[in-house]
């Protein structure tokens, strides 16, 4: 099987005004690699914030005790730390450069996920407020312009328990499911698979992040063709809440 990542040029610098499917759409159709039938685009979680207008203004907040003592705690600025709080349904830990908390969409990750990078002074960008939504409403524009069936991934960067440095990681999905449930299957030794099953959109969008960059490579959109299980996996209606683990089996926080 031969997998290829696909780094689409021609993004710009977007903004509340700016239409992310027709962006796509044309730096396809630029690049001249159209869309085929199980092609995945993944695109980077601050470039769907920013065209959503969905922009934190530091200076905006004030800063409670509570974000003043975590601010402290975690060597980070008391009114990002406010913000932080804001987008939060509770904080986890609080390590000496990071607070780790479960944010309104359910995910556990760093600083809630808010993200200083490439966006202008004084700002940054909270993870979109329906990612979901709008991997469909990307998906199903390209679908129409292409007549072709697709997936749209939306990732984030985040770190793991126990390892350092971040990946890539889906936060919203439309068109293909972010699980594979596998039980029932059998191994190279015919033995039945009983409890596997694989984060597919994940390792998806880790794969993306390897062409994405973190700096200044300025690809925030990548075109993933050949993943052979795209019709296994196909589903209209994903969602990405599937993979997040419900509080009652998170035994780090019993």
């Amino acid at each position: 099987m031969t997998i290829e990542l696909i780094g689409l040029e021609n993004i710009p610098i977007v903004d509340d005004k700016s239409d992310i499917s027709q962006i796509i759409a044309d730096a396809i159709i630029k690049q001249g690699c159209q869309l085929k039938h199980g092609d995945i685009i993944l695109i980077a979680e601050t470039l769907i914030s920013k065209s959503e207008g969905n922009f934190i203004k530091l200076d905006e907040f004030e800063p409670s005790d509570y974000a003043i003592e975590l601010s402290k705690k975690s060597n980070k600025d008391p009114k990002l730390v406010e913000a932080i709080l804001s987008e939060s349904n509770e904080v986890v830990e609080v390590g000496p450069s990071f607070i780790i908390t479960e944010t309104k969409h359910g995910f556990v990750c760093a600083n809630a996920g808010i993200d200083e990078s490439n966006v202008g002074e004084g700002l940054a960008t909270p993870m979109p407020i329906d990612a979901d939504g709008s991997a469909c409403e990307i998906r199903e524009f390209l679908e129409k312009e292409f007549g072709e069936e697709i997936a749209v991934i939306i990732t984030d960067t985040q770190g793991r328990a126990f390892r350092f440095g971040a990946i890539g990681t889906a936060i919203g999905c439309s068109g293909i499911s972010p699980i594979w449930k596998r039980v029932g299957e059998k191994d190279l030794y015919g033995r039945e698979l009983e409890t596997t099953e694989i984060a597919t959109c994940d390792e998806l969008a880790a794969a993306a992040s390897l062409i994405m960059g973190q700096a200044d490579e300025g690809l925030p959109v990548v075109l993933i063709r050949g993943f052979n299980s795209f019709d296994i996996l196909r589903n209209a209606d994903s969602s990405i809440k599937s993979v997040l683990m419900p509080k009652e089996f998170d035994v780090f926080r019993k």
